[in-house]
């Protein structure tokens, strides 16, 4: 298979969450502490996949300054689009009960929400691929356990606003399939460029990730765990380095 190819499957896979998190909100429901609980160990998980998978790789490629360069640059990206997109409603994405962000916003809205969280994470998978670096399962795990309660709160919410089956459907499947596209341009694009740029652009990715964490996840697993999500999101990072640790 084509490198390409392999990330685009890649990111398509690790977004698809997205379409099983959609389904499980239209037929199913979560108390809100459990939505909670999901992303305060998802939150853990890819804390560790940024820290090693990410971040641990760009360390062997390059010096500090393009690290802490990058790093800084892709935090301050998502930052300032998060920060616009606020005004348009999406704070709460990833609310999973009270304050859901759906029911008073247009799946437009919700859709660039979600895009700017996958953006960074689908481009950071191509370039793990193209390069040769170690695409783990941790990160894959990750990233897939990070899209559920997204999609799973966001269905719920736009279920009570009169969106139906098939809007849903081409609203997640198409972020799952936009995923798939952006890890393409990371593979196709960066996969072969020199070691301080690959390092660049992964810190870039790590950067916006670590981001997206502390300002959406982190916060809204908080709302309904309050104390426990520390616990629970250092349980998923010891999750995440177990597999780690299974894989080397």
């Amino acid at each position: 298979m084509p490198l390409w190819l392999e990330a685009g499957a890649w990111g398509f896979i690790a977004a698809s969450a997205l379409l099983l998190g959609s389904a499980l909100g239209w037929f199913i429901y979560f108390p809100p502490k459990v939505v909670a609980y999901i992303m305060a160990f998802g939150s853990g998980v890819l804390f560790a996949a940024l820290s090693f998978d990410l971040v641990g790789d760009a360390l062997v490629e390059a010096g500090m300054g393009w690290i802490a360069g990058g790093f800084m640059l892709g935090a301050a990206g998502f930052s300032l689009i998060n920060h616009w997109l606020n005004t348009s409603g999406v704070k709460h994405r990833k609310r999973s009960h009270s304050q859901q962000p759906a029911a008073n916003n247009t799946g437009v809205a919700i859709a660039a929400g979600t895009l700017l969280d996958g953006l960074p994470e689908s481009i950071a998978i191509g370039l793990l691929v193209a390069s040769g670096g170690k695409l783990s399962l941790a990160t894959i795990a990750a990233i897939f356990i990070s899209n559920i309660p997204e999609a799973l709160s966001s269905t719920a919410g736009m279920r009570r606003a009169g969106h139906g089956g098939w809007f849903m459907l081409r609203l997640w499947g198409g972020m799952a399939v936009l995923s798939g596209v952006f890890a393409i341009i990371g593979a196709v694009f960066f996969g072969s460029a020199p070691g301080h740029i690959k390092a660049l652009i992964t810190c870039i990715a790590a950067g916006g990730v670590f981001a997206m964490l502390v300002e959406t996840m982190i916060p809204e697993a908080f709302a309904e765990t309050h104390e426990l999500s520390g616990l629970i999101a250092a349980a998923g990072f010891i999750a995440a380095v177990t597999m780690q640790a299974l894989e080397t």
